[in-house]
Order: C-alpha cells, then structure tokens, then sequence
C-alpha cells in the first residue's frame, strides 16, 4: 500500500470532525463531488451532502496510484444502518496540493 498525498491524507483526518468548515476548505469553488450516482457541484452542494450524513470514522485499508488519480479504499464506521461498511472506494481524480477538484465515491 502506498502513501496517499497530503491533501488526501487531510481529507480523511477531517471528514470526520464535527467542526466541516476545514474539510469544506479542502475543496475548490468548482469542485465536484460523487457519491453513489448522485453529484454535487460547488462547495455549497458538499456542504449540503456532508450535512446530511453522520459522523463517521475511516480506516484506510489500500491506497494505489492511477494515471486517473488516487484510489482510496477504506471502511466507515458511525451510527448508520450497515455500519462498519468495507470496500468503499474514494477515487480522487483531480487535485493539488491545496484543493480537491473531483472526487467519486462508490462501494
């Protein structure tokens, strides 16, 4: 397993903290967000996701490096029917050292 990138290191110690405004900042204006099939565009759109899902914890279990970006696969545990969930895919596709442009997530 490699290590992530900084930015993707600081996505999952701050995803999930009580306090979203320094997660929120790791995302341009223009950032896209997909999580399931559903799409969320622009910081506002995330900030109404991440509103709207539970606390959780992650724990890391693979990270590889694609030419499309960064691949995360991690489990989730929080108060939520199926907790903890394994397998979840965290694909970062376009990012810098200081922001997130796109992200999927899928199982």
């Amino acid at each position: 397993m490699s290590n992530p990138p900084e930015i993707v290191r600081r996505y999952f110690a701050l995803a999930g903290q009580a306090d979203k405004e320094p997660y929120l900042a790791l995302f341009a204006d223009d950032a896209v967000v997909e999580d399931e099939g559903r799409t969320h565009r622009g910081v506002a759109e995330i900030r109404a996701w991440r509103s709207g899902t539970p606390l959780v914890s992650y724990e890391i279990t693979d990270v590889e490096q694609t030419p499309a970006g960064t691949v995360v696969t991690a489990t989730i545990s929080g108060d939520f029917p199926g907790s903890p969930f394994a397998g979840l895919r965290f694909r970062f596709e376009e990012y810098d050292d200081t922001h997130i442009r796109r992200l999927r997530i899928a199982p």
